[in-house]
């Protein structure tokens, strides 16, 4: 099963002289069908792995360490920069120029990691590096502007999003399936189109473009956005069970990081508008 991790879920699987699980480019080029390249799909005929596992497999711990240092080094960098790069209300346009910049250099690691064959560490945590910067000027801007009670409630927030969704799939209560991945990325899709439309929409016309941003349309939408996050979080949770289960190699911890800390990204930004639309409104 893939998941929102765009490299760790495009990742092929086959045996190599030694009889271990490996990667193999052919599988990536497999077709379209996400369990066509499943590198820890069973075999429907024996109901065994595919591979056997590697001897220096990824574990829950190896996940749960990779994931505390790219959400610890996105902490660090979003508590720095919301104190030595303060928001000034008499230059708005300076602050939220240094927190685009730092996104699109998040993005820009971001996009060299999804392509790469193999896990970077340096590379994620750059990416964390940076997108904690983006996430410390807009907070510190949610913070100015609406109060400081908006950006705590959008962290407690994601926190219990990310806690439901675990309890969830635990319990068996999400079925992540063939059909789940479809519905999620096709959903995906389209919100994304939108709201590439509205920010156009809003650069080019001014204003809050088509209105997916504010008011009761912005709490719509927002809700949606946490809703898809929470899916995401779902299908980064099945294919860490099933990297775990059928001995993934241990360089996947990173990869399972990565998509982890997007998640909780999105789900954050998408909390904070909905809590300065909630705010705003008072």
């Amino acid at each position: 099963m893939r998941s929102s991790n765009p490299v760790f879920s495009r990742r092929g699987f086959s045996r190599d002289n030694g009889g271990y699980a490996g990667f193999d480019a052919q599988h990536q080029q497999a077709g379209t069908n996400p369990y066509a390249t499943n590198p820890y799909a069973m075999d429907p005929a024996t109901g065994m792995p595919q591979a056997p596992a590697r001897t220096n497999a990824m574990t829950i711990d190896d996940v749960v360490s990779r994931t505390a240092m790219t959400l610890g080094t996105l902490i660090v960098t979003a508590t720095l920069s919301w104190v030595l790069l303060p928001v000034d209300p008499a230059n708005l346009t300076k602050s939220y120029a240094i927190g685009i910049g730092a996104a699109l250099v998040a993005f820009v690691f971001a996009m060299i990691q999804s392509f790469k064959q193999k896990a970077a560490p340096g590379l994620i945590l750059a990416y964390a590096a940076f997108e904690g910067v983006f996430l410390g000027v807009i907070s510190a801007a949610t913070s100015t502007y609406f109060g400081a009670g908006v950006v705590i409630q959008a962290v407690l927030g994601t926190m219990c999003v990310f806690a439901a969704v675990l309890l969830a799939y635990k319990m068996g209560w999400i079925r992540v399936n063939r059909r789940f991945f479809g519905f999620v990325m096709a959903a995906a899709l389209g919100f994304m189109l939108l709201m590439l439309a509205n920010t156009l929409f809003a650069v080019f016309g001014g204003g809050d473009g088509l209105g997916f941003r504010s008011g009761g349309l912005g709490l719509l939408f927002g809700a949606i956005g946490v809703i898809l996050g929470a899916c995401f979080l779902a299908l980064d949770f099945k294919q860490v069970e099933d990297g775990v289960t059928y001995g993934a190699p241990r360089e996947e911890a990173w990869l399972a990081a990565f998509g982890l800390t997007m998640t909780l990204v999105w789900i954050y930004i998408e909390m904070l508008r909905i809590f300065q639309i909630l705010s705003g409104d008072d």
